[in-house]
């Protein structure tokens, strides 16, 4: 535990979860395990960069930050993530959407319906 590395600065339990029970995430970088996942060998990828999942539980760690559990589609494996770890897929920003032109808004939004 001695790499533990706590931003002193930063608590993210004084404002609310960034995301909610059953919402789809998409994984920002790989993770791999680190010692904590059972049934999988150290430095095993347990979750790809762009792997879709959806957010099964919220906790905490150190007080300080919240652990999303997450289950992911394509391994079945559930893994506890950070949340600049994850994007939302389900509530994107108007600006971000905006950006990507009147058709292919409609399109996400379109997708979005039917999840």
């Amino acid at each position: 535990m001695a790499d533990i590395v706590r931003d002193s600065e930063v608590v993210e339990l004084n404002d609310p979860p960034r995301f909610a029970y059953g919402e789809r995430v998409v994984s920002r970088s790989t993770v791999r395990n680190d010692g904590t996942f059972a049934g999988a060998e150290i430095g095993d990828v347990l979750v790809n960069k762009g792997d879709i999942g959806y957010v099964t539980s919220i906790g905490n760690f150190l007080q300080q930050y919240y652990i999303y559990a997450v289950e992911w589609v394509a391994n079945g494996y559930r893994v506890g993530m950070r949340a600049k770890e994850l994007m939302s897929l389900d509530n994107i920003p108007e600006d971000i959407l905006d950006q990507l032109g009147p058709d292919k808004k409609a399109q996400f939004l379109a997708l979005k319906g039917q999840r």
